[in-house]
């Protein structure tokens, strides 16, 4: 249940552009009539529509968990704030400049984000923050965690090398099938990725037991 809560926005933003693909003139002339203030030249080509509406509405999922954690009284990850003021400021990039390459960017300024917090917490502050964030869930040897949060900067930095190859060379001029990435392959190689860490981490959690 986490994890389709996680993956939230991601899905929203998905059926978004499907929508705003099957209703472009729709969402055209509402864009146009009701955001002409915050575009650059006041409108947008209808080609254009489905990725502007997919990033609205990314937007308003990823404050809606927000606000739904807050009114539960729950802690709110800073991964989601964060997530969150790329999706604002990639997102409104993208709206102002009607460019849909600038939302793309967004993933990988994510990924590599948070490579740069795991590594800058450990290399500045000598703290482990993979540790911090799990280890009141497991025990698990000194070495182990080092190596857990070498291997979540390597997969962050390789994701977002990852995106960049999809969005510009192996998808380029095809949005449609980056967005169908975003959504499904990358979540499917971070649930892939899970999945391996969990079967490592369990082997040396019955050695440290």
């Amino acid at each position: 249940m986490k994890f389709l809560f996680d993956f939230f926005p991601l899905l929203v933003f998905f059926g978004a552009f499907k929508w705003g693909g099957a209703n472009a003139e729709l969402a055209t002339n509402y864009i146009n009539a009701h955001l002409s203030g915050i575009i650059s030249g006041g409108s947008i080509t209808a080609d254009l529509a489905p990725m502007i509406v997919a990033t609205i509405a990314g937007v308003a999922a990823t404050a809606a968990q927000i606000a739904y954690l807050l009114a539960r009284g729950r802690k709110v990850d800073t991964i989601l704030w964060i997530s969150l003021l790329l999706f604002v400021f990639f997102g409104g990039l993208t709206i102002y400049f009607h460019d849909e390459n600038l939302i793309k960017w967004k993933l990988t300024i994510f990924y590599w984000g948070s490579a740069i917090t795991l590594a800058g917490a450990q290399l500045l502050f000598k703290k482990n923050l993979m540790r911090k964030s799990m280890e009141a869930i497991m025990q698990l040897p000194d070495p182990i965690w080092q190596r857990l949060n070498l291997i979540w900067i390597t997969f962050f930095t390789f994701m977002g090398f990852l995106n960049l190859y999809v969005a510009f060379v192996l998808f380029k001029g095809d949005t449609a099938a980056w967005v169908s990435f975003k959504a499904f392959g990358s979540t499917a190689i971070m649930f892939a990725f899970i999945i391996g860490q969990t079967f490592y981490l369990s082997k040396h959690m019955k050695e440290e037991a």
